[in-house]
């Protein structure tokens, strides 16, 4: 399923530019006026954007350990089936039988949560090879925040009212708004509504509300309610070679508390490519008769 990773490692493949994605970083560039706040040129907006560069993911896995003080980190591997998770036992490799049991006794999941997870565990065990789990082999979106785990290269559009983040894989694209308002009325879709602003030169502070409940926060496919609120904090390192996003999700309806999610990037001197989950060997559902499709007891003619 996963096969598109190497790929993308890989400098020969990244011939095929995607030029409407290379558009979009010019187009962005020309619309932002001189000395607006959001003007990458500006010292107090960090290095975000650029058509030479994008920012290659580290890990499908967050980061296990919080930030000092940060309180609960990541939901984590079952104790009996401790060698799943790629970053979480210490493995920086590409393990394509990848099945992720979590540990459903963490005291921060409400118990309807802890249940439905149980449920996911067990139907994993009976069937090991069931990749269609996680979003990225369901060529589903990912959501706030899962989608910062997205395998392929993500890049960054900074214009004076906003700034947009476009994921290679099927170029997802996320808005955030830069004002410090949400609208009154939030519908929940996959990537909420995001608003944003910039602190210390370096970072890029978003917050998010009216994530659709049918996106999962991580690999073990923890859930959450549309009532969840997310912010993200993405900050560039002091050499300007790597990304680092610290994420801190609420949502008193899932969690008796609030967890810190850390993620990586890199900075890769790629350009986008067109990348297709449905292409790529994404599962398809209705093929794997995963899903079904429901047929009538009796004739309705």
């Amino acid at each position: 399923m996963f096969s598109v990773f190497d790929r993308v490692a890989s400098s020969a493949s990244l011939r095929r530019v995607l030029s409407g994605g290379i558009a979009l970083c010019a187009l962005a560039a020309a619309l932002i006026p001189a000395g607006s706040a959001a003007q990458p040129s500006d010292k107090a907006i960090p290095q975000l954007m650029s058509r030479e560069f994008g920012w290659s993911v580290s890990s499908w896995d967050y980061l296990i350990d919080a930030p000092p003080g940060a309180g609960h980190g990541p939901m984590k591997t079952d104790p009996a089936y401790p060698y799943n998770s790629q970053i979480q036992n210490g493995a920086r490799v590409f393990v394509p039988l990848f099945v992720p049991i979590v540990d459903t006794k963490d005291p921060i999941l409400k118990p309807w949560a802890a249940k439905q997870m149980q449920e996911s565990n067990e139907e994993l065990l009976k069937n090991p090879n069931k990749l269609n789990f996680v979003a990225q082999s369901r060529c589903w979106p990912g959501g706030v925040p899962g989608q910062l785990l997205f395998l392929e290269p993500v890049y960054f559009i900074q214009m004076a009212k906003a700034v947009y983040i476009v994921w290679q894989r099927d170029h997802h694209v996320r808005r955030i708004a830069l004002t410090d308002k949400h609208s009154d009325n939030v519908k929940p879709t996959w990537f909420g509504e995001s608003i944003g602003h910039y602190e210390n030169g370096d970072t890029l502070v978003v917050d998010t509300i009216g994530i659709s409940a049918k996106s999962h926060i991580d690999s073990f496919r923890t859930p959450h309610t549309d009532k969840m609120h997310v912010v993200e904090r993405f900050t560039i390192s002091p050499d300007g070679k790597s990304l680092k996003a610290i994420v801190t999700v609420n949502d008193p309806e899932t969690f008796n508390g609030p967890l810190t999610l850390t993620q990586t990037w890199r900075k890769n001197d790629i350009e986008m490519i067109e990348s297709i989950c449905a292409e790529d060997g994404g599962i398809d559902p209705f093929e794997q008769n995963l899903f079904p499709i429901p047929q009538a007891s009796k004739l309705d003619f």
